[in-house]
């Protein structure tokens, strides 16, 4: 059995959504090899955020808006905080 690769490197397409319906239907493994792959590093990606809502008595929500004032952070991140360091415990 014969693996041809198909040639790729100078394909020109007429605008990104030509080129997003090519790639979809790509088989990656067929066009290119390990040795020609390099590692590249997105810095500037923000993690996605979901938005939720969630119950926690008076008196917690008012220490966490002290403790962030102390900190000179807003309560909100410090929670994100609090909750990343718990679920890394895990």
């Amino acid at each position: 059995m014969t693996n041809k690769k198909t040639t790729t490197k100078n394909e020109a397409f007429r605008s990104e959504d030509a080129e997003r319906d090519f790639w979809a239907d790509q088989d990656i493994t067929k066009l290119v090899t390990a040795g020609e792959l390099t590692p590249v590093s997105f810095p500037n990606l923000k993690p996605t955020s979901s938005s939720i809502s969630i119950r926690i008595p008076d008196y917690l929500l008012m220490q966490l808006k002290e403790q962030g004032n102390k900190l000179n952070i807003p309560y909100q991140t410090l929670m994100k905080q609090y909750i990343a360091a718990g679920v890394e415990k895990k």
